[in-house]
């Protein structure tokens, strides 16, 4: 109940932060709107409603995953900026623990992203959401940030190893719309990137949520969004603690 307790109480703090942090506040009002008017602008050359559908449906994921990619990765370095990475990490409190609240914080602002673009969508492009099965739809929807906040938190530990990993994030965000078919139907993709397509939960995640609106099962894609999320969970635990123990060998915590 304890760790529980602290997980809450990280997990409220952090949330107020970042709803009244400018940048944070840019990025998460601003940008999924930027992003969804420019894909779908492209898709409505074509004047193909299930194509606008298609992509109105990935842009509202995308911008989930742009707060983790964007944010999480710099997570640990803005610690280490303020001089307080130190402190984190010789806290009795296990790191895993203090960073996971943080980065689902993100991701629930991130969740602003897909109500406002849908309404954005119905707004600004007459492309109003038709979905068949809306539990199926919604519950695709948390898979969805559930496991792209634990990708977020495999980002960040990586951080505290080596100090230039945070722009990991920045350079995953892109290629990331593409291997995950936000916006671009992976058939077109070459066959060589689906491996990676399937190894990216957003990509199960988005899947679940075109199947329920279509009117399809989406559970087997939930599964393997879940299964793919709980694999970051655990190899960034792993991965989180030997990290550590590496920078303390090596002295890399703080900047000098």
């Amino acid at each position: 109940m304890t760790r529980l307790r602290q997980l809450l109480v990280c997990y409220r703090l952090q949330l107020r932060v970042m709803m009244f942090s400018p940048f944070e506040g840019f990025l998460q009002v601003f940008f999924p709107l930027m992003f969804a008017t420019a894909a779908l602008l492209v898709y409505r050359v074509n004047n193909d409603p299930a194509a606008m559908l298609y992509a109105g449906i990935g842009a509202a994921a995308m911008g989930i995953w742009t707060s983790q990619t964007t944010t999480a990765a710099t997570l640990v370095q803005r610690e280490r900026w303020a001089g307080t990475l130190e402190l984190v990490v010789a806290a009795p409190t296990p790191f895993a623990f203090v960073v996971l609240p943080i980065t689902f914080g993100m991701a629930t602002l991130g969740l602003y992203s897909v109500v406002a673009v849908i309404l954005w969508d119905w707004w600004l492009f007459d492309l109003p959401l038709q979905v068949e099965n809306w539990p199926g739809f919604v519950l695709s929807i948390l898979m969805a940030t559930f496991s792209i906040a634990l990708f977020g938190f495999l980002l960040s530990v990586t951080v505290v190893r080596y100090r230039t990993a945070w722009a990991l994030g920045s350079a995953l965000e892109y290629p990331g719309w593409l291997l995950c078919g936000f916006v671009v139907p992976l058939a077109v993709l070459p066959g060589w990137t689906q491996p990676l397509s399937w190894a990216l939960a957003p990509t199960w995640g988005v899947e679940a949520m075109r199947d329920a609106a279509a009117g399809e099962s989406p559970w087997f894609a939930l599964a393997m969004c879940a299964a793919v999320g709980l694999a970051y969970a655990l190899l960034a635990a792993w991965l989180g603690e030997r990290l550590i123990d590496s920078a303390r060998r090596h002295a890399t915590l703080s900047l000098t």
